[in-house]
């Protein structure tokens, strides 16, 4: 069960069990980078207390009571470790700028990241894993060097607008979403659209656009699809079950 659909003492728990589980997985599909980048969610029934990964821990490794708890001050409330201040600055900024970023997924995965590279780049309507994404990206095109401070947060904040997807240029992508579930999902589709771009790219031939009309019908269909991320995750977790067996301890 991910954590949007617990109830009671057992949520706090499941959002642990949830944003483990998604750092695991990250991990596992090639999304992560070394010992940076960072994962959140909001403690259940807060609006100002957030679960994060702590400094230091692969993320291969990370179990659920690894996690620990910052407050909007930076205060560690629970666990041990400290939190890189990028992560700080990044995740509280973007959390209290949009009421719907329970979850927020920073990363410098390497296929969506290598279009935050590129002049204007863009995530181009091509692929049927594209349209899912389109009118929920907001393009941060200034990079002033790394977000060691609230000042540059609140920017890349205000950048995104409280859009779903940000892409920082010259940096990563930040995914936000109401549940672990739905922003893992959106991570992992995105890093496979942006695959299919830069392998079209890769041939020196020109891009095939999808029409604008079929765009925004399938967009609409997948924001249909309540559950598939559900799924999608649940599925995840117990491959983890089989392949990484006491990784929820």
């Amino acid at each position: 069960m991910s954590a949007s659909s617990g109830g009671g003492g057992n949520e706090t728990a499941m959002a642990r069990e949830d944003l483990a589980a998604a750092l695991r997985l990250a991990a596992r599909f090639g999304l992560h980078e070394g010992i940076c980048n960072h994962f959140s969610y909001m403690v259940p029934g807060s609006d100002e207390r957030f679960l994060i990964n702590p400094y230091g821990l692969h993320w291969s490794q990370i179990r659920p009571q690894d996690l620990v708890v910052v407050d909007a001050s930076g205060k560690l409330l629970e666990g041990e470790g400290e939190v890189e201040a990028t992560a700080f600055s990044i995740h509280l900024a973007v959390h209290m700028n949009s009421p719907r970023a329970r979850c927020v997924l920073h990363t410098h995965m390497p296929h969506a990241t290598a279009l935050t590279c590129l002049a204007d780049g863009r995530l181009e309507p091509i692929h049927q894993n594209s349209l899912r994404f389109m009118g929920r990206i907001a393009y941060d095109d200034t990079y002033e060097g790394l977000a060691t401070d609230l000042t540059e947060g609140d920017r890349i904040a205000r950048a995104m607008g409280g859009a779903d997807i940000g892409f920082l240029a010259h940096h990563g992508v930040i995914v936000a979403g109401e549940t672990v579930a739905r922003a893992f999902d959106d991570l992992y589709y995105l890093e496979r659209a942006a695959e299919v771009q830069v392998l079209a790219y890769s041939t020196g031939r020109p891009l095939r656009h999808v029409p604008a009309q079929v765009v925004a019908r399938t967009a609409q269909q997948f924001a249909a699809e309540a559950l598939q991320a559900h799924k999608h995750f649940e599925a995840l977790k117990r491959v983890l079950d089989q392949d990484s067996p006491g990784w929820r301890a």
